[in-house]
């Protein structure tokens, strides 16, 4: 759904199509960014969670497969090994960005857009633990 005047509207199916190639586009470009060109993407085990997150499995060009994802929230990724699956990897994002705040804070920030981004982490890292909790959201997907 996107926000309209505050009102929630559903998303018609190009504005869904054209959400998912930004976030597949800025995760591969999150994992260039990083000097990892992705070869290729595993459909059946990403997750698009339109319009919050979509959660990518892609290999790279180092010979290692890494889950990253996207969306309204900041772009993160970790290699395959973190979790199983796009649903365990939700709750391993929300732990660590939540010790990225932590972290943050405990360093007493210099500016506010260290908070701000602390706060963003603590934000997101609850949302998305909502998501792996919801088990409506994971009823059709095989373990």
């Amino acid at each position: 759904m996107t926000e309209n005047n505050n009102q929630k509207v559903p998303m018609n199916e190009e504005q869904l199509n054209q959400w998912q190639r930004e976030c597949l586009a800025n995760a591969q470009k999150f994992l260039a960014d990083k000097g990892v060109i992705p070869v290729s993407i595993l459909e059946k085990e990403c997750r698009i969670l339109p319009p919050l997150c979509a959660i990518w499995k892609i290999k790279g060009n180092d010979a290692n497969t890494y889950w990253v994802i996207t969306g309204r929230l900041p772009t993160d990724a970790v290699q395959v090994g973190a979790a199983e699956s796009a649903r365990d990897v939700l709750r391993h994002f929300s732990f660590q960005w939540q010790l990225k705040a932590d972290n943050i804070m405990a360093n007493k920030p210099v500016d506010q857009t260290q908070v701000d981004f602390a706060n963003l982490l603590v934000n997101r890292a609850h949302g998305i633990y909502e998501l792996f909790e919801n088990e409506q959201l994971w009823a059709n997907v095989a373990s």
